[in-house]
C-alpha cells in the first residue's frame, strides 16, 4: 500500500476507468494519507439490500458481531477519508482480538493494476451493516444534513441550494466544495445504535419542525448560565459554557463564553447566538459504576464538551472515546465525562 505524506499537494483515487477524485485534506493537521484505486460502484448497491450482520441481544455492553461474508459500510482509516462510508465485507474475524475484523472493500484497490481488492483489520465501531432504504419518500430540502455518494462513497455534507430538476447542491464538508447531486444520489445521516438504526440529532430536529411540536422558541433571560453550539470550523459540534448577555433581536441573544477568549486573549469571547443554538446546562448525573462500551458521553475537550461513545475501558477509571463525527479515538479519565443528554421539546432525554 502506497503512503504519502501530507506535504503533498494533491492525491486522487483511480478507477479502472481512469477517473480521478481528488481525496481532501486536513490543513492544519500533519498526518499520512494513502493512496487507493476504485471502481464503479454497482448501481445495485444503491438499495441496500444486504445480509444482516449477527448480533448479540443489545445492553450497557453491547458490542456489535460480524460474520465472515456479511455485508457491511466501513468507516475508512485515515484523514483523507473521514465522514464517508464505502461497501465492504467482513473476511474474518481476529481470533486474538474478538472486537476486530479483516474486511475487504468493494471499489479500493491495494495496487495501481486494480486486481487486488484491498483488505483493512478495523475495530468493530468502524463497521456497520448498510442502512435500510427510508421508509418514506424523503422530501429533501435547503439545511439539510444529507450523506451524499460521491466517489464511490457516502461523504457527509449539507445542501446549500436547491436546483431544478431534483438536484441538489452540497457542501462536502470532507472535500470543502460545493457540488450538485440529483436527488438518488442522497440519503439521510442514520447512526447505528446497539444494533437498532436511530436518526442523528439534526433528523430528528428535521421530522420536529415538519410535525405538530411546539414552534416556541425557549426564551432566556439576563444572567442565566448556558451551553451554546458552535457551526464554526473546528468546533462543529461541541457545545460551550455560556452566560446570558441580554437579548439581541428576535430569538438571537448575545452571550458571553465561560471558557472561549478573544484574538487578543484581553476578555471572554461574545457573540450573537441564534436561540435555537442554545440550551440550558444540562443536570448533573452520577456515574456510580463507571461507563460501558458503547454508552453515550460528552468528552470535556478543548474547553468544550464533545459527543462520542465508549469505545473501551481502560485501567484506572480512563476510557477510550470514539468520536465517530471526526472517526478519532482519545483517552479521558472518568473525571472528564458525563453521559450524553439531549435537550428536545423542553425536556432532557437520556439516548
Amino acid at each position: 500500500r502506497t503512503v504519502f505524506s501530507h506535504s503533498l499537494h494533491s492525491l486522487s483515487l483511480w478507477g479502472k476507468n481512469e477517473q480521478s477524485f481528488p481525496i481532501p485534506f486536513l490543513k492544519i493537521t500533519p498526518l499520512f494519507y494513502q493512496k487507493k484505486k476504485i471502481t464503479p460502484l454497482p448501481s445495485v448497491l444503491h438499495l441496500q439490500f444486504c445480509k444482516k450482520p449477527s448480533m448479540s441481544n443489545p445492553s450497557s455492553s453491547w458490542v456489535a458481531q460480524f460474520n465472515p461474508g456479511d455485508w457491511v459500510e466501513i468507516r475508512p482509516r485515515g484523514v483523507g477519508f473521514r465522514g464517508s462510508w464505502y461497501a465492504g465485507t467482513v473476511v474474518l474475524r481476529e481470533a486474538k482480538n474478538t472486537n476486530r475484523y479483516v474486511v475487504e472493500y468493494d471499489q479500493l484497490y491495494a495496487d495501481e493494476s486494480g486486481e487486488k481488492l484491498l483488505q483493512e483489520t478495523l475495530d468493530w465501531v468502524q463497521l456497520r451493516p448498510p442502512p435500510p432504504p427510508p421508509e418514506k419518500k424523503v422530501q429533501f430540502k435547503f439545511e439539510d444534513e444529507v450523506e451524499a455518494f460521491y466517489s464511490y462513497g457516502w461523504w457527509e455534507g449539507a445542501i446549500i441550494a436547491e436546483h431544478s430538476g431534483g438536484k441538489f447542491a452540497v457542501f462536502l464538508r470532507g472535500f470543502d466544495e460545493q457540488i450538485v447531486f440529483e436527488e438518488k444520489d442522497l440519503r439521510l445521516p442514520v447512526q447505528w445504535v446497539k444494533g437498532k438504526w436511530e436518526p442523528r440529532f439534526e433528523q430528528v430536529q428535521r421530522e420536529k419542525e415538519n410535525s405538530n411540536f411546539s414552534k416556541e422558541v425557549m426564551k432566556f433571560t439576563q444572567g442565566m448560565q448556558v451551553e451554546v453550539l458552535t457551526d464554526e470550523d473546528g468546533l462543529k459540534g461541541a457545545w460551550f459554557a455560556a452566560t446570558i448577555i441580554e437579548p439581541s433581536g428576535e430569538d438571537k441573544y448575545l452571550i458571553e463564553y465561560k471558557t472561549l477568549r478573544n484574538d487578543d486573549d484581553t476578555e471572554f469571547l461574545r457573540e450573537v447566538i441564534l436561540a435555537c443554538n442554545i440550551r440550558p446546562c444540562p443536570p448533573e448525573i452520577i456515574v456510580v459504576d463507571g461507563f460501558k462500551v458503547w454508552d453515550a458521553v460528552d468528552a470535556y475537550y478543548n474547553e468544550g464538551w464533545w459527543v462520542g461513545v465508549i469505545a473501551k475501558v481502560l485501567i484506572n477509571s480512563n476510557y477510550e472515546v470514539n468520536f465517530i463525527e471526526y472517526d478519532e479515538k482519545t483517552t479521558f479519565n472518568q473525571a472528564d465525562l458525563r453521559p450524553h443528554q439531549d435537550w428536545l421539546n423542553g425536556k432532557w432525554v437520556v439516548p
